[in-house]
């Protein structure tokens, strides 16, 4: 069985770091779009928003992502389920992220890689 996602798309917002006991974890909102013909032969767009979460090295490498950076990220689906405040069961699929590595071009070079394995 295979559960891997491959998305290249454009950050939504600046990324999102917390602690989480003691280990990093970066959130992400990640748009992918999508031409096509319709009916009439005209061409449309749709864009897609993807959740996306990073964990440990990775999520200190995506904390410096902001809106609008292009991405290209590696990962599994998952989907968890929580309870809100007003006892509402929740769901959400997360993509979390195995690698990734930032397309969008800098104006200085930073030290080291744009990209890293966990």
């Amino acid at each position: 069985m295979v559960n891997r996602v491959i998305l290249i798309g454009n950050i939504g917002k600046d990324a999102e770091t917390k602690d989480a006991a003691g280990v990093a974890v970066t959130k992400l909102s990640l748009a992918t779009n999508e031409s096509y013909k319709d009916n009439a032969g005209d061409w449309q767009s749709r864009t897609e928003w993807h959740n996306v979460i990073a964990w440990r090295q990775l999520a200190e490498r995506a904390a410096t992502l902001k809106k609008g950076d292009t991405v290209y990220v590696e990962g599994k689906l998952t989907n968890r389920k929580w309870e809100d405040s007003y006892q509402v069961t929740r769901y959400i699929t997360e993509v979390v992220v195995s690698y990734f590595r930032i397309l969008t071009k800098k104006t200085q070079p930073e030290e080291g890689p744009d990209w890293l394995h966990e």
